[in-house]
């Protein structure tokens, strides 16, 4: 038998120097296999009794529970306290997106704000240690304030890809998703669940408040008056659904008025006014440090009040500026032409055709502002940008968009089951929540 022994250090960490040299110690003054084995079966007990959510019924059922759990602490666990990091995208378990950070805490940190708070914390001082880049970023596009790459590296710039090859037809195309402006309203999220959940005013002081004005104040430079409607409009942005990246036939990327981006615009803002009012007599200290002064903030409540939000006669809440004059697209004829179309993206425009021409979604996207906010206060800030909302309107919209939307992203159904939920269809979302819950044990995207 032989024993194969691998220490690893890194210099990342400020208390280590040399990390060879330390890697060769450890090797050096190691004890033996069985020692290092139940030193490490000691170290994942004390992590499982932390972390561990234990469910009545299914066994399959709680086997992927733990599943889930045991990747999520591949990806981050309280050694990230230690490490300038954050989640990735597949984590340690997938090799996909090549280790970049999105937007999935958005998804995640919930869990890690009441089991591994300290964990949470340090996932979201990577993005304060990288504000700087993010300001830089703004400035590059000619805006003020913080504006967070779509996907990040090492050192925050923004690394995504600006060609996608389709490997459905073998041909490469324009790749607009850096558009997807909405990671820094994840980020603002973010920092306010996470103040929310464990009550770290601390944290929310000296870092927390800093980054989420300036989060706002790029979103509040952003924001453009429309002079034939009288509100607010953003241009230039992708929501969630990737599938819709530009209007059809235009050579440039980006859609107006994402009706996810503009809600959590105004939900942003809103929150930055608390926050300003929970730090105290920080507050000056952070204005003063961002050059933000009260005639500013009075600019952002303004301006957050006249948003632009398009809602239909029936009540549907639409994704964006323009998506209800798309076509419609034969669901039954492409089910039944290739079964598998979570990426109805890629088949269309294999076909020649391009999903910005039809009301399709690669998942949830105008839905997302339930799913972060609730069915209340969306509610109450559509009222407050002066539109009127039917009293089913979360079901209305659910079933609309539902019936409209691929799951082309794991993501897709997790949301969909909470709303269902939400709306009363308990049958729905259980339905939903166990095709999410087992999605990457049956690899269903290959």
């Amino acid at each position: 038998m032989l024993d194969k022994y691998v220490a690893i250090f890194t210099s990342r960490h400020d208390d280590v120097n040399d990390p060879l040299a330390e890697a060769k110690t450890a090797i050096a003054v190691n004890p033996g296999f069985s020692h290092v084995m139940a030193k490490s079966s000691k170290a994942w007990q004390e992590l499982w009794e932390k972390i561990d959510v234990v469910i009545e019924g299914s066994r399959m059922d709680q086997k992927l529970i733990r599943l889930h759990l045991y990747h999520l602490m591949v990806s981050a666990s309280p050694h990230n306290a230690r490490i300038d990091a954050s989640f990735t995208a597949r984590g340690l378990h997938g090799e996909a997106y090549r280790g970049h950070i999105f937007w999935d805490e958005l998804f995640i940190l919930p869990f890690y704000n009441m089991h591994l708070p300290e964990t949470a914390r340090a996932t979201l001082m990577y993005r304060y240690n990288r504000l700087p880049k993010a300001r830089e970023y703004a400035v590059q596009h000619g805006y003020k304030g913080a504006m967070f790459p779509w996907q990040s590296g090492s050192d925050g710039r923004e690394e995504t890809q600006v060609v996608h090859l389709n490997p459905l037809s073998g041909e490469w195309g324009d790749d607009y998703s850096s558009l997807q402006r909405h990671v820094s309203l994840a980020i603002a999220y973010n920092v306010w669940e996470y103040y929310h959940t464990t009550g770290d005013l601390e944290f929310l002081k000296n870092y927390g408040a800093e980054m989420f004005l300036d989060i706002c104040r790029f979103w509040m430079d952003k924001a453009q008056l429309n002079p034939v409607t009288g509100r607010y409009s953003i241009a230039g942005v992708m929501g969630p659904d990737e599938f819709h990246e530009q209007y059809h036939g235009s050579t440039e990327g980006g859609l107006s008025d994402n009706a996810y981006t503009n809600i959590m615009v105004v939900w942003a803002v809103d929150k930055a006014f608390e926050i300003l009012a929970l730090a105290g007599d920080q507050a000056d200290a952070v204005k003063t440090r961002l050059g933000l002064d009260d005639q500013e903030l009075a600019e952002w409540k303004r301006i957050s009040r006249n948003l632009n939000i398009i809602i239909s006669p029936e009540g549907i809440i639409s994704q964006y500026d323009g998506y209800f004059g798309l076509k419609e697209l034969d669901w039954n004829h492409y089910r039944q032409k290739y079964g598998n179309i979570y990426r109805l993206d890629r088949i269309l425009k294999a076909e020649g055709k391009s999903a910005d021409e039809f009301k399709v979604a690669k998942q949830a996207d105008t839905l997302m502002a339930f799913y972060n906010l609730d069915e209340s206060e969306v509610r109450l800030i559509l009222e407050e940008l002066g539109y009127n909302v039917r009293p089913d309107y979360l079901k209305e919209n659910l079933d609309y968009y539902l019936a409209r939307t691929s799951h082309g992203s794991t993501l897709s159904r997790v949301v969909h089951a909470l709303l269902a939920n939400m709306s009363g269809d308990r049958k729905l979302s259980w339905e939903l929540y166990q095709d999410a819950l087992s999605s990457d044990f049956n690899d269903i995207q290959g």
